[in-house]
């Protein structure tokens, strides 16, 4: 089972969120969806369960989705996503949360994204701010 309380309960993500950032690095690439005129909304269900919806300005909508965590390690609690088309695998984000703002920073190959709009998928670091609308 996966841990939903850690610095807070996973619960507290209840809702609906809107991105004021979407961005995605790869060496010296770095694309932001909301930044470039597209929107990124993510919804979270009280168990984790969330979508996130990229609707970037240049190429179709997609949807991902996946479940959030807490990974507990040596009495620390890291914030992780296990992703639905990896479940065998999750990763770890830095995070801030206050309740109205959640911030979710991923290192090398915690997203994914099609930079070139070539069709494939490039492994990249995430950087998201949500607000709730």
């Amino acid at each position: 089972m996966l841990t939903k309380d850690g610095p807070f309960s996973i619960s507290e993500l209840t809702g609906n969120w809107e991105a004021t950032k979407a961005q995605f690095s790869v060496n010296t690439v770095s694309v932001d969806v909301v930044e470039d005129g597209g929107t990124a909304r993510m919804s979270v269900q009280s168990n984790g369960r969330f979508s996130l919806t990229l609707d970037p300005v240049d190429r179709n909508v997609y949807t991902v989705s996946g479940e959030m965590f807490w990974e507990e390690w040596k009495q620390t609690f890291y914030f992780a996503i296990v992703w639905n088309d990896d479940l065998d695998e999750w990763d770890t984000y830095g995070h801030t949360f206050d309740g109205r703002t959640l911030s979710l920073n991923g290192g090398a190959e915690t997203g994914e994204y099609d930079f070139n709009n070539d069709g494939e998928m490039e492994a990249c670091s995430v950087h998201f701010n949500f607000v709730r609308p």
